[in-house]
């Protein structure tokens, strides 16, 4: 045996430390995965096999009729469409207006850029409320109406700090070289800034999107049209359970959600709602470590 395959049979070789830290990364990871686990074993078992509390992370007595339940109901689609359009809206609009606003701040010839910098952190430590907020819609005429649920808090300033931080530290000479090539501002964010920060921008877009994804507060306040319910607040009536079926009476469409309330809609339900974000996760996950971390090597 070479030098070289003693030392790399050294390097396999776990240390006490490593093996703690592997062991503490695993119990983390076991306590964020084992409730889904069995949220999802509940919603594919029987209604007396979870009344008899025999389902654990497996399901028993194997059965869909929850899913089929839901996808059977027009009204649980119908939500879950009108939710992607929103989240796709919101999402285009918030980040729209993160870069817009990110982009001049980190520009020192801005005039009042001091000034609108303070006025942008004064938001984080203190807010009108739920009830200004409110009326301010009212007074607009946009209660009940799908913009209630995207033009309120559609520009996060903790969102815009951090693309504001990565700009800045973007090398201030491609700029200069931009413009001595003929470029105006809004040419050098196009072709320089936003190419160059498409870490940052993926990040903010799933920060934003699953955000609103699972929000339905601001539905809870402001809509009461059925038709504009997302798909967050049916799920909030269903789990409230006594209200299920007043619900889908209320609509006037299929009532199967409804009638078939039992121990494994709850948990189906929860599965439906949250598959689609898990789905979208994995493909933009690898850029969180790079869209936040360079984002913040200069404040």
């Amino acid at each position: 045996m070479n030098v070289s395959q003693v030392a790399n049979r050294r390097q396999k070789v776990w240390s006490v430390p490593q093996i703690i830290l592997a062991l503490i990364i695993l119990i983390i990871s076991l306590t964020c995965v084992l409730p889904f686990v069995n949220v999802a074993a509940l919603s594919l078992s029987s209604k007396s096999a979870i009344l008899r509390g025999d389902v654990s992370f497996w399901p028993v007595e194997f059965e869909a009729t929850a899913y089929k339940a839901i996808f059977s109901d027009p009204s649980m689609m119908r939500s879950l469409l009108f939710t992607v359009v929103i989240t796709v809206v919101y999402t285009a609009f918030s980040m729209t207006m993160t870069i817009l606003m990110a982009y001049p701040l980190t520009k020192k010839r801005l005039r009042g850029r001091k000034f609108f910098n303070v006025l942008a952190l004064f938001t984080m430590y203190f807010s009108g409320g739920t009830i200004p907020i409110y009326l301010n819609l009212k007074e607009l005429g946009l209660l009940d109406t799908p913009w209630s649920l995207i033009l309120p808090g559609m520009l996060s300033t903790y969102n815009m700090i951090i693309l504001k931080s990565f700009f800045a530290a973007l090398p201030g000479e491609l700029e200069e070289a931009a413009i001595i090539d003929g470029a105006n501002d809004f040419q050098v964010l196009l072709r320089v800034y936003l190419p160059l920060s498409m870490a940052s921008l993926a990040t903010l877009t799933l920060f934003y999107a699953v955000g609103k994804w699972n929000s339905f507060q601001d539905a809870l306040y402001y809509i009461q049209t059925k038709a504009y319910q997302p798909l967050q607040l049916k799920l909030y009536h269903i789990i409230k359970g006594s209200q299920a079926v007043d619900i889908a009476q209320m609509e006037g469409g299929s009532s199967t959600v409804a009638t078939s309330i039992s121990k494994s809609i709850e948990p189906a339900t929860i599965i439906f709602a949250t598959l689609p974000i898990l789905v979208v996760y994995p493909f933009v996950q690898r850029y969180f470590v790079a869209g936040v971390t360079i984002g913040a090597v200069k404040g």
